[in-house]
C-alpha cells in the first residue's frame, strides 16, 4: 500500500504534472482538473504554502526547486499568499465537486484557494 496516488503515470511525469498543478493553483488561485489529481495536488499546495509561512531561505529553495525555479509563482508563494494565510493552520484548499467528463466518465472537481 503506498502514501500517494502513482496517477497511471511513472515518476518523472507524475512529477512533473504535480508541480505544474501546483504552480497553477498558486497562480490562478483555482484549477478544474479530475478528483483523483486535485486530492493528490492539495498536499503539496498546502506544504508549498506552509514553507512560505516559514518564509526562511532553506525554504524558498525548496518551493522553488519543487515549481521548477518559476520565480513569479514563488515570489506570489512567499509575498501575498503568506500574508493572506499567516494565521491559518491548515486547510488551505478546497475541492468542489462539479460533473463527470462527458469522453471518459472522470469526475472532475475545482480546487481552489480558501
Amino acid at each position: 500500500m503506498t502514501k500517494y496516488r502513482r496517477l497511471n503515470r511513472e515518476k518523472s511525469i507524475r512529477r512533473s504534472i504535480l508541480a505544474s498543478l501546483t504552480k497553477d493553483v498558486i497562480l490562478n488561485e483555482s484549477v478544474v482538473t479530475t478528483e483523483a489529481r486535485a486530492k493528490e495536488v492539495r498536499k503539496f499546495v498546502d506544504k508549498m504554502i506552509t514553507y512560505a509561512k516559514r518564509g526562511t531561505l532553506v525554504c524558498r529553495r525548496k518551493a522553488l526547486s519543487f515549481l521548477n525555479n518559476d520565480q513569479v509563482v514563488v515570489n506570489k508563494l512567499f509575498n501575498e499568499l503568506a500574508k493572506k494565510y499567516e494565521t491559518r493552520n491548515g486547510g488551505y484548499t478546497r475541492i468542489i465537486k462539479l460533473k463527470e467528463r462527458v469522453g471518459d466518465d472522470a469526475l472532475t472537481v475545482k480546487i481552489e484557494l480558501v
